[in-house]
């Protein structure tokens, strides 16, 4: 039996309901154009792609590579992806600062992206390593961020007045073990997972599943695998990806 075929059984299901499954596809740490860009450029094809791309990194050249490819959205990847805690796991936008000074680097890094991408950059803020202290998120609307993005099933749709919060669900890198492929098993189930529990109402059924990767990390088995994983779930009668804006619509 094909490794996809709990998948395809999942849109059938969503299709037998007369729903669309949505996707949606974030793809963090983008600063330059790499090989493994390119790499993953081509296996997205006329897929929407949504680069969190970090601020203070950014290299022009980046934007001149994704320059005509309108499925592809730059979104805001905290300021200098940099950990500013002392204690417990790493944030960049975590409590160890005041809020003024996050929204302060956040401010300066919107408009880097904004100068650098123009209309492809989408005021979505993707905070390192997902962590964001509570108190910072009502600060975002402010500096012109409409959505956030982090991991895990939402519990709102909105995270705070005017920020509308779009998160991933499946993150096909082992960060705790290997720091390589999950595999393709452990992968399909966190998207069956996902898509049932949206399907069923006990997750918001309006919040697109969303793919989680790393491309300056990928080992050999996940470049394999996503290529394989998109022209199944593209093909699909029920199934419809989701670029940046879209998703958080």
């Amino acid at each position: 039996m094909s490794v996809f075929r709990p998948l395809t059984d999942e849109f059938d299901r969503w299709a037998d309901q007369g729903l669309t499954a949505t996707l949606w596809w974030r793809d963090d740490d983008a600063i330059a154009p790499t090989p493994a860009l390119d790499r993953l450029l081509d296996a997205a094809g006329p897929v929407p792609l949504t680069l969190a791309v970090i601020p203070a990194l950014a290299e022009p050249e980046l934007a001149a590579r994704l320059a005509g490819r309108p499925q592809v959205a730059a979104v805001q990847h905290g300021y200098a992806h940099r950990n500013h805690e002392t204690v417990g796991k790493k944030a960049e936008l975590g409590a160890a600062r005041p809020v003024a000074e996050v929204a302060a680097d956040l401010a300066v890094g919107f408009a880097r992206l904004t100068t650098l991408f123009g209309g492809q950059f989408r005021p979505m803020l993707v905070p390192p390593w997902n962590r964001i202290a509570a108190a910072v998120v009502p600060a975002l609307p402010r500096l012109g961020l409409t959505a956030l993005s982090t991991a895990k099933a939402r519990d709102a749709r909105l995270a705070a007045p005017g920020l509308v919060q779009v998160n991933t669900h499946v993150d096909p890198i082992d960060w705790r073990g290997t720091r390589g492929f999950m595999g393709e098993i452990a992968t399909v189930e966190m998207f069956c997972r996902h898509l049932a529990d949206r399907r069923a109402g006990r997750v918001d059924r309006h919040e697109p599943t969303g793919l989680l990767t790393h491309h300056l990390v990928h080992d050999a088995g996940l470049w394999q695998f996503l290529p394989r994983l998109i022209e199944v779930a593209a093909a699909h009668r029920a199934v419809r990806f989701l670029g940046a804006a879209e998703a958080c619509a």
